[in-house]
This record gives structure tokens, sequence and C-alpha cells, in this order.
């Protein structure tokens, strides 16, 4: 028999990703394309929908020209939970004052809704419970309020569909306005069984939401992996260079299909403490721009500054934590980037023939003394990682980053060192949600690890020495392309559960184990860590007295 084929598609913050997954969870090909983001004013970052599907449609031809169109059986997509607006004949409208109208997403990471966020966790409304408490401007509500109060005329008043990301994909595949639970669920407050509160959008102000049944936010919806439509448009399909009638399953965010790419994955025979344990006891990591850490459990659990428990949103029937640091990759770009010393890293990596953070690694290894570790040049550099606000455990996105114990010197050392130590805060920050997740009832022994971040070797090692966690890599290194297809492969049907595709398709490359040698020691850094963030609060209070 000719092998079956998946497709998925991967949009993340930067560019557009497809890859060709066999029945066994295989990458045959992959292909990517950027994407424009603009920033039209600080903290409003925005895309373009219409370009996104334009580069979907180019990379999706690419992975699939050397196979027979019969042979691709279903095709899956994730996105940003960035929000797209489109007017009542799906033309896309504007999100800034600019008024251009192709810049028509606002995009996950825009924080120009602080303040509509802000008002929004002041009603105290019983939704509120199901993100932690509070409502980060980074979920859609605060967006919708801020279009309807700064651009009522140029796009409130015109707007008929909102569409999370991951959504508007797959209506463009299929024509089908059924919204996935994940989307819904995690960044709109939609709850299954009961659906929309709607004294919750009244509450807020946004009562015109309501009308039609809620037509403008989704009114159908259904599990991700499920088959959409009739599958492919013929129209569809032309512009993807696949059948008609190709099954397109209900979509995720991006971060959900990284943790469906790798957390169901067979541990037997890597002699892992949770061998035998159930799959509630592993945490999905999925970094890249940002980070987001994924726990399910069997029952709801409410976790304070942890957003969820959503029922269905990643792996249908068990409900989903999500915790998340707005800046991971973002951030250590930003100070890496940033330092005095740069140029001379960007040369002497050039000349090593490696990339700057493959190189920053082997240096800090050079300036290690003998019998002395990587981690423990850290030990008088600290850093606190919310420049770009808090979105876990303390949901605060007003939150600013600090770094104590920099020197007068600018050299490569100096950067490395600072490098490391943001390395370590970020690590550090992932057991600061671990524990609040642990005190609500999660038990996670083990942690699953991808994105563009899991190709670090040092991000990785620090990951585990810091929790005290093993971390399990994928075999395939592309998790959340593996996700995406994962999805396809259940709306054509070939599986006929989520849970049973994720564990033929999703596969164990490597497991890094903790040094517990450096317990004590960042028992200890965690200890600054933490006094970090209580003597920020102690400054905010002072300089906010009159």
């Amino acid at each position: 028999m000719a092998e079956v084929y998946y497709v998925g598609v991967d949009v993340g913050t930067a560019s557009v990703r497809a890859a060709l997954v066999t029945r066994a969870g295989l990458l045959k090909s992959t292909a990517e394309e950027p994407i424009s983001i603009w920033e039209p004013q600080s903290d409003h970052y925005v895309q373009s929908s219409t370009e996104i599907w334009e580069k979907c449609c180019t990379v999706v031809k690419r992975v699939t020209q050397s196979v027979e169109k019969s042979q691709v059986r279903g095709i899956g997509f994730d996105a940003t939970c960035s929000l797209v607006v489109l007017d009542q004949s799906f033309q896309p409208v504007p999100v800034s004052q600019d008024g251009d109208k192709q810049r028509n997403m606002v995009m996950w990471m825009d924080h120009r809704a602080e303040e509509q966020a802000a008002r929004i966790t002041n009603t105290g409304h019983r939704v509120l419970s199901r993100v932690g408490g509070v409502m980060s401007p980074e979920l859609q509500p605060p967006k919708l309020l801020w279009l309807k109060e700064n651009l009522r005329e140029s796009c409130w008043n015109k707007a008929a569909h909102f569409f999370d990301l991951p959504d508007f994909l797959s209506w463009k595949a299929t024509g089908s306005l059924t919204r996935s639970l994940c989307t819904l669920v995690c960044k709109w407050t939609y709850c299954p069984p009961d659906g929309w509160d709607a004294g919750f959008w009244t509450n807020i102000g946004l009562e015109d939401l309501l009308e039609n049944n809620f037509s403008k936010i989704g009114s159908a919806t259904c599990s991700p992996g499920s088959p959409l439509g009739d599958g492919l448009t013929r129209k569809a399909a032309a512009e993807l260079s696949l059948e008609p009638g190709t099954a397109v399953g209900a979509s995720l965010i991006d971060a959900h299909a990284g943790g469906l790419g790798v957390i169901g994955a067979d541990i037997k025979g890597f002699q892992l403490p949770c061998e035998d344990q159930p799959i509630t006891s592993r945490m999905a990591l999925i970094c890249g721009t940002s980070t987001c850490h994924m726990a399910i459990s069997k029952q709801p659990l409410f976790v304070p500054g942890v957003w969820g428990p959503c029922l269905s949103a990643m792996v249908p029937g068990m409900w989903l934590n999500e915790g998340g640091q707005s800046a991971t990759g973002r951030l250590i770009d930003h100070m890496v980037k940033g330092h005095a010393a740069y140029p001379q890293l960007q040369e002497q990596a050039r000349q090593s023939g490696e990339n700057i953070y493959s190189y920053l690694n082997t240096h800090l290894s050079s300036m290690a003394p003998s019998g002395s570790t990587v981690d423990q040049l850290g030990s008088s550099l600290h850093v606190w990682p919310d420049f770009h606000g808090n979105r876990s455990p303390l949901a605060d996105p007003t939150l600013k980053g600090s770094v104590i114990g920099l020197p007068l010197s600018q050299t490569l050392d100096d950067l490395a060192l600072l490098y490391l130590a943001t390395v370590q805060a970020l690590a550090l920050g992932t057991l600061h949600i671990l524990e609040a997740m642990k005190e609500a009832g999660h038990d996670i022994r083990i942690l699953f690890m991808c994105g563009g971040l899991s190709k670090n070797d040092l991000f990785v090692q620090i990951h585990a020495n810091a929790t005290g966690l093993p971390v399990v890599l994928p075999d395939q290194m592309e998790a959340v392309l593996i996700g995406a297809a994962v999805l396809g492969a259940c709306a054509s049907q070939d599986y006929s559960t989520v849970q049973e595709a994720m564990e033929r398709m999703a596969k164990v490359g490597k497991v890094v184990q903790p040094d517990v040698e450096l317990q004590s020691f960042y028992e200890r850094k965690y200890t600054v860590f933490l006094r970090l963030f209580a003597h920020q609060r102690e400054y905010q209070a002072l300089m906010n007295q009159r």
C-alpha cells in the first residue's frame, strides 16, 4: 500500500511552517516562510491574516510537491492566539488608527489593552476563576473592549466576525464557522457545557456580542481534531494544491499543538520515574518567543495566576492548566543583542562557524573553573525576567524586569554571564509555576520540552537542574508540527482518538537528567529570585506613596 501522510501547519509569531508527516509521526519534509509584524506604536503589534493564509498555501505546496495528492489524508492548523477581524463579507477590518485594512490582526503579544484587562479583573466576575483570577491583556475580551472603545467607527461597527487565528485558518480551509474548544475556552472565557456567559459580556460593556446567538465570536464548537465541514473547499484545495474534501481537523493554539506533539509519547524503556504514572504526571513546555507550561488533569484544578482549568482544550476529556512566560526567547535576544559586547560576539561566532548561542554555551564552559559547573558562574548575577510582565503565577502584566550584580565592565565574559543569569531566571520562573501547580493539586514528575529553545542544550540542562526534574526531548524536534499533523490524522479518522494518535505519532528522542549536586545551589538561587520580586513590589509601593 502507498504511504499516507498528514500535513501540519504552524503559524508562529514570525513565520509560517508546514510539515508532511507519516502515519508513524516521522517528518518527510518541512518548509518555512517569514511573516510581517508591524508595531504602529508602543505595545501595539499587528499582522495581516491575508498574508498569513498566502504563506500557508506556499509552504503546504512545497511540502506536498513530491507526493500524490491522494496520499495526503488530512491537514491540521495551529497558530498563535491572535485576534483576526473581518467584516460581513469576510474582508479584513483594520485594527489600528492608521486604517490599513490588511493589518487586521491584533497579535497575541499586543499589550494595548492593559487598562481594559485591569477593569475586567476588577469586576470579580465568576469567569475569572478559569484564568487564574486575573484577566490578561493577551486574552481576547480586553482586546475586543479596546477596539470598541478606541476604534468604534473604523473597526468595531464594521466587524462581523472575530476569529482566533487558528479558527480563522480552519474557516479559510473549510468554510466552517465552527470554533475549536481550544481557542474559545482558553482565550475567550467560553465554558462547556454551559457555553458563553452572557452576563460577563454585558458586565464588561460588550453586550452587542450577544446578538444572533453570539454569531460574531462563535456559536458552534467542537473538540480539537474533530473533522470540520466537508473538508477542504474547492477554492482552498486549489490554493493549497490538495484534493477537495481532504479532511481538516479543528485547530489548536500553537503552544497546545506543541503539547499534543510531545506529552503523549510512550516513555517505556527510558528508566523514568513516571514510566508507570498517568499522563497527568507530565508537563509540556513549549519554548520559543514565549513559553507555555501545559499540565492536564482528570478533574478541574484551579491554580491562582494560571489559566484554566479548561475542558478539552488540548486533550479531549481532560482538563488543562496553562502557565506561561510572556518573553523567553525574546528576552534572551533582548539581553544578548543589547549588550555592548554583542558585535564582538557576532564576530567570534562567525569565525567559529557557530550560531551565537552555541558559541556562548561553549564560552561559558571555558570560563568555569576546574571542578565547578557552568551553573555556578551565575552565583553573583541575578535577573528578574518579567521585562514584558508576568503571565504566571503572579498574573501581573505591569511588572518589569531587573538585574542585580552588574559590573562596570562590558566584556564578552560579562555578556556570557548575563546570558547565563537570564536563562537561569527563566528556569526559576518555570519552578515558580510548578510550585503553584503543585500546591493546587498537580503531581508533576517530568517535563516534556519542545520549541526553538529546546534546541539550546544549556537552556534544557538548566531547566532540569533548577526544577530537579528530568526533561524529555522529542525524537522529532518539530513537535508543534507533529501536533498539528495529529489533528489532520484524527480528522481523517485514521486514528479513533487524539490520545491514540498522540501515542503513535509522538516519540521520545532524549532524556536530560538534573544534576543532583546543584540542588542546594538552585535552592539558594530561587530564594534570591523570590526576594527580587518582593523588593520590586516594595519599591513600587514606595514610589506610589503620595
